[in-house]
């Protein structure tokens, strides 16, 4: 069986990524085909492997400037030839879907989110840019356009997989598609249960606006309480400002795997304060044994269970956060059972499950 994987663009390492790597686990011989490819940003995981890049790669600032390239991105996909392969996945949450395969290729995608400039957050992605209201109404013309393509793009699939029960409600309010969930996979295995917790809560991930860590500042610069932050991202120098001198907020900054799972295991609760499609740092602190505080929407839905592995908050306000953050106990809950809630959210069940997923379409797709 020869197999295919397709991806966005490698020039981050993210959770699109993480998903990534475990299907090149998955599929040792597998070709991976992207828009571009940075090594500097996400060769931890693929520097062995064969990486077929687009034409954008080898454009002037293709590399560090991708974003300016957005207008070329769904033609450069459709110039990859795929048609030679039995199974083609994609992995994506742009452009990777619309790749053209073959009659006889299966067509399986992996859908992180329709695409959130496109579609859910189109309104808010055109407000938060910095242009006169001149230009923004020609992105707003240029958006829809590309929205037609997208539309067009997400009937080649021969079928979807969502990464969440609210991603595939969302999966099929815009693309009118059917999806199957399989929640992406989480080394739950690497984290560990620690016998000492310290007196900060935790925040972190990739700092960038819609992630609401400003709701976080200003409501611990109310209640005094000690946070950390961990991750880089556009958003840091913001969120630097509006800490100020508050003594209370720490920002850690890119920390490694090792720090990383230490500060997880040592907090007080880890906090989750934007929409999230899935929610893999919520996943890795429960791996922790550490509780987590979640706005109630979004995939956290799917991943806190009042009274077992956490609290929610129900609004994103000050007064909301903080009231859950004066009835939260940090000995409440059982860090052994926080930790096994985690399991299913695994690498090794979401390999299960995507192999059997596999199988069946495959099954289904030979019949047809």
């Amino acid at each position: 069986m020869r197999v295919a994987l397709i991806h966005d663009h490698l020039a981050q390492d993210g959770g699109a990524e993480k998903v990534l790597a475990v299907l090149a686990e998955m599929f040792k011989e597998a070709p991976i085909f992207t828009l571009l490819y940075d090594p500097a940003n996400a060769d931890k995981h693929f520097k062995d492997r064969f990486i077929y890049t687009s034409i954008i790669q080898r454009l002037p600032g293709g590399v560090r400037h991708y974003k300016w390239f957005l207008p070329i991105m769904p033609l450069a996909v459709e110039f990859f030839d795929l048609s030679g392969f039995d199974v083609v996945i994609s992995d994506t949450s742009s452009f990777a879907k619309g790749v053209i395969t073959g009659d006889h290729t299966l067509h399986i995608c992996y859908c992180h989110t329709p695409t959130r400039y496109l579609w859910s957050d189109t309104h808010s992605y055109i407000q938060e840019m910095k242009m006169n209201k001149y230009l923004k109404k020609i992105v707003a013309l240029f958006l829809n356009k590309l929205r037609i393509w997208d539309l067009a793009a997400a009937d080649r699939p021969d079928c979807f997989i969502a990464n969440s029960r609210f991603i595939a409600r969302r999966i099929n309010r815009y693309y009118h598609r059917p999806s199957e969930v399989i929640y992406p996979p989480v080394a739950t295995d690497k984290f560990a249960i620690s016998q000492e917790i310290d007196d900060y809560f935790l925040a972190g991930g990739r700092l960038v606006p819609y992630k609401r860590f400003d709701l976080l500042i200003n409501a611990f610069k109310v209640n005094g309480k000690k946070l950390k932050i961990f991750g880089n991202g556009p958003d840091l120098p913001r969120l630097k400002s509006l800490a100020g001198s508050a003594e209370n907020i720490e920002f850690s900054g890119w920390v490694s795997d090792e720090d990383k799972r230490r500060l997880y295991a040592r907090a007080l609760a880890f906090l989750n304060p934007q929409e999230e499609d899935f929610g893999i740092t919520m996943v890795e602190a429960l791996a922790s044994g550490r509780p987590v505080i979640a706005y109630k929407a979004g995939g956290a839905r799917e991943i806190v269970e009042p009274g077992v592995n956490g609290y929610f908050f129900a609004e994103q306000k000050i007064e909301s956060l903080n009231a859950a953050l004066v009835d939260f106990r940090a000995d409440a809950l059982i860090s052994q059972q926080i930790k096994q809630s985690a399991e299913k959210f695994s690498e090794a069940a979401f390999k299960d499950n995507f192999i059997r997923f596999l199988e069946k379409k495959q099954r289904e797709f030979k019949t047809v």
